[in-house]
């Protein structure tokens, strides 16, 4: 059985363009911009942007399609893609910014490929999902605001010609929301802090600001920090599924992988391919079962939510656990069938490896999303 999201709509050209540079920007830890220069050219880093403005209009389903066919190609790629194909949706579907705003980024990622990221997480506060006021300060001025404060973990730093950064006003009761800072602002500047095991490429530095000057049309909805905490189902849908997606392509990789290895390798005592053994056989129905698990709650998380009926957050977050320990657990499979072979660095399965284990850190975490449940059940 072989088992997939839906087809990809990405062309097979330009998936073997982004696997074929993947190697080499995870060992050189580069940033791809060819990759995601290819993905502007093939018109889908606008893929979620509004046809309006000459997007694809794109629902969940066909991004989580997109990105996996991604993941499978270069994770680091994928997980910038899908921050791009989150925060374009997330612009366009609410009332956050002012329409002319919104509307000038979607244009901007359509005709120029232009590239989002929120920027949340602090040395400090760590990730926003926990709670606490960011340090990030946005201090009000006649025409504005100018932002000061350091974000670490900012996935796709040295691409990004916008930044939706997380911040608290100086007001007496501070109130807490997204800034939208273009990169190139002066006082912004980047620190190469990135030097991961997982996803070398995806440029996730630190990024520092420095008394930057925006408009007050960039300041997003401000509101005091404890209305944040309740969410909205349908963008935590949004981001449980297309981080699930870029891990999910990871581990679909890694057992195309195995499954060639099995059925080329011919030792000589056995005088038959690997793949004519029976524990060779039920170990990659393991990583099918895996990988099935995973296709079925990606579908069912994306039909849900493009038809308007998003899964509660809570559930939405154990789906997010099982996703990634689903891609782990399939790639630590597939590494234990290969042995040596899985190890060198002359196989792309030790960076799958090492790509999938950063599935666990993404928000939210499993004793995060354990405890909400736990407690929901308990009635405490």
């Amino acid at each position: 059985m072989d088992v997939h999201l839906t087809p990809s709509p990405l062309p097979a050209a330009v998936l073997t363009g982004i696997a074929a540079a993947a190697r080499a920007h995870d060992r050189d830890a580069s940033f791809p911009h060819d990759s995601l220069g290819a993905l502007h050219s093939a018109g889908l880093l606008g893929l979620t942007v509004p046809t309006r403005l000459g997007g694809g209009g794109a629902g969940l389903g066909r991004a989580a399609d997109a990105v996996a066919a991604v993941g499978a190609a270069c994770a680091s790629t994928a997980l910038v893609f899908a921050m791009q194909l989150l925060h374009q949706r997330r612009l366009a579907a609410g009332d956050e910014f002012l329409p002319a705003v919104r509307d000038r980024v979607g244009r901007a990622a359509v005709d120029h490929g232009h590239l989002i990221n929120a920027l949340r997480v602090e040395p400090a506060l760590g990730t926003p999902a926990r709670g606490g006021l960011p340090e990030t300060i946005a201090r009000r001025t006649p025409d504005g605001f100018r932002v000061t404060g350091r974000k670490i973990y900012s996935t796709g730093a040295p691409g990004l010609t916008w930044l939706l950064v997380w911040a608290r006003t100086d007001d007496p009761a501070p109130l807490v929301g997204s800034f939208l800072v273009p990169a190139a602002a002066p006082g912004v500047r980047i620190e190469e802090s990135w030097d991961h095991l997982g996803l070398r490429a995806s440029g996730s530095h630190d990024v520092v600001l420095e008394d930057v000057a925006i408009p007050l049309d960039h300041a997003g909805r401000l509101a005091p920090v404890a209305e944040w905490t309740r969410g909205d189902p349908a963008t935590a849908a949004w981001n449980v599924v297309l981080i699930g997606a870029v891990y999910t392509g990871v581990a679909r990789a890694a057992r195309d992988w195995i499954v060639r290895f099995l059925q080329e390798r011919r030792p000589a005592n056995l005088g038959a391919s690997l793949a004519t053994l029976p524990r060779m056989q039920e170990a990659v129905g393991a990583i099918e079962e895996r990988l099935a698990i995973n296709a079925a709650l990606l579908d069912a998380a994306a039909q849900a939510v493009d038809l308007g009926t998003p899964h509660p957050t809570l559930t939405l977050n154990l789906f997010k656990t099982t996703l990634a320990e689903g891609a782990v657990r399939a790639v630590e499979q597939a590494v234990s069938l290969a042995g040596n072979h899985a190890l060198s660095r002359q196989n792309p399965l030790e960076r799958h490896l090492r790509d999938v284990l950063c599935a666990r850190v993404h928000t939210p975490q499993v004793d995060t999303a354990h405890i909400a449940a736990g407690r929901a059940a308990l009635g405490i």
